[in-house]
């Protein structure tokens, strides 16, 4: 069976090649009315789309997958439709005077078949999110989502056919080993977006093909309270950003530092902010469950070495539910004292666990960043002007966000992803468009060159003219 999905992935990468070769280099109309089609995909089936996240996650609200996919995925789009053809222009480029009149151009051209490994966590905005650039950009599309969701996996392939021919966009699905071997194709370019363990995998088996890798990656993304904050509106923002898909989330804040003496206040005012949001937790619709047993075990695991390890854990559970056996709704913890050995330190949570941590200064919030891999995201909140601009300078994250959670994600003029072990390249916008494209360099000789002079048989007019090409550059 998996020798058979092998050889259909095979063989629907060399129908996309082929067809790449016939049109290397389509017209803006020809992918404006992809980009079109893919609109059209994300409009007409919000309700099956919806619906399919909801089963696999075994509650997960519809009102998130909405705002954090579908509004996220259609803003793309529409920014992509607008600009589209002022990023495919040919641009010009100085020429230095010793070759002139010639003139420089640069030229976007598409790749060619492009590869995209989707994860679970928002199953629909990070496949489709840069399967908008890379179409953008001229390219032919294979995507392997996630097993974990297989509604919405096998949604997405039933979609993708409806709405585009297989060797435009394809959808493969299948379990780890498939994805192995989707990894290991041929592609002009690959993005994946998971895990740092896996992100290694996949790179190490791109680099037998010398495919260009971009890595959407995740990590320990800190927040940071500094003295100067408004704690109320501080306390409000990081509490949506954690919670948001029940903390299942690459930029969700996965720690928080606050000042020396604070971790008491700061834990009321986010147990009160949650309780906000979140009135009851069991039935709320709008309070996501974790997406698989494996994943909810492993978050209580972390909870429970955390509790045995003398930490101060708090559980919010505003309406005192009791939770029972049944579903993998997990009520949002904080962790006071966490000791740094304890795994919810040393692990990317991805879930509603949030530690609290002391720092002593300045000096001290930054040591405590850097010495830690570097995160996809960081948050400050305060008012200094001089704190905020160490931080912006003395640590080195993805992203930041200052005074708010995630909104650096949604800006498309501006470029998404990681850096270090977070990740390598990025897309977003005009960014994704440069991501899956090669920009060619291209030199128009003019008929009026000297050029000729310098070469052989050297002699007296090549010394002549070159003399003068070392004093004029």
């Amino acid at each position: 069976m998996l020798q058979t999905r092998q050889d259909a992935l095979g063989e629907r990468f060399k129908q996309q090649r082929a067809a790449f070769e016939a049109q290397p280099f389509p017209g803006l109309d020809v992918r404006k009315d992809r980009l079109a089609r893919l609109l059209a995909l994300t409009e007409r089936h919000e309700a099956d789309i919806c619906a399919a996240i909801d089963t696999d996650f075994g509650g997960r609200s519809a009102h998130e997958t909405r705002l954090a996919e579908l509004f996220v995925v259609r803003a793309g789009i529409r920014h992509a439709l607008s600009h589209l053809k002022g990023w495919m222009r040919e641009r010009r480029v100085a020429t230095t005077l010793p070759f002139l009149p010639g003139r420089n151009r640069l030229v976007p051209q598409p790749l060619g078949v492009v590869g995209i490994v989707s994860p679970w966590n928002y199953p629909f905005q990070l496949a489709v999110a840069p399967v908008t650039a890379a179409l953008a950009a001229g390219n032919r599309v294979l995507i392997k989502p996630s097993e974990l969701t297989p509604a919405f996996s096998a949604l997405l392939a039933r979609l993708a056919a409806e709405h585009f021919a297989p060797d435009e966009l394809g959808v493969i699905t299948g379990d780890a080993e498939v994805g192995k071997a989707f990894v290991s194709m041929p592609f002009d370019h690959l993005l994946f977006t998971g895990s740092t363990a896996v992100g290694r995998e996949v790179a190490l088996a791109a680099a037998a093909n010398l495919t260009p890798v971009t890595l959407e990656l995740g990590g320990k993304s800190p927040a940071i309270f500094d003295p100067s904050c408004d704690l109320d509106a501080a306390a409000a923002s990081v509490a949506y950003g954690k919670l948001l898909n029940a903390g299942q989330t690459c930029i969700a804040p996965d720690y928080l530092l606050v000042p020396k003496g604070q971790s008491g206040i700061v834990a009321e005012k986010l147990a009160a902010a949650m309780a906000k949001l979140y009135p009851s937790l069991r039935d709320n619709p709008d309070y996501t469950a974790i997406v698989s047993d494996r994943h909810y075990q492993r978050l209580r695991a972390m909870i429970a070495e955390a509790r045995d390890a003398g930490a101060d854990v708090i559980e919010i559970n505003p309406a005192g539910e009791a939770f029972g056996a049944a579903g993998r709704k997990l009520p949002p913890t904080l962790v006071r004292n966490a000791d740094p050995d304890l795994r919810l330190m040393r692990e990317e949570i991805f879930g509603p666990v949030l530690p609290i941590l002391e720092y002593a200064g300045i000096d001290d919030a930054i040591a405590h960043v850097n010495r830690a891999d570097r995160p996809l995201a960081l948050y400050w909140f305060g008012r200094d002007g001089g704190n905020q601009q160490r931080i912006l300078h003395e640590t080195i994250a993805g992203g930041v966000t200052i005074n708010d959670c995630m909104l650096h994600l949604v800006q498309e003029n501006q470029p998404f992803g990681g850096v270090g072990a977070s990740g390598m390249g990025a897309y977003h916008g005009e960014w994704g468009f440069r991501t899956f494209s090669k920009v060619k360099p291209v030199f128009l000789q003019s008929r009026l060159s000297a050029g000729s002079l310098l070469r052989p048989p050297y002699g007296r007019t090549f010394e002549r003219l070159f003399g003068l090409l070392r004093h004029i550059t």
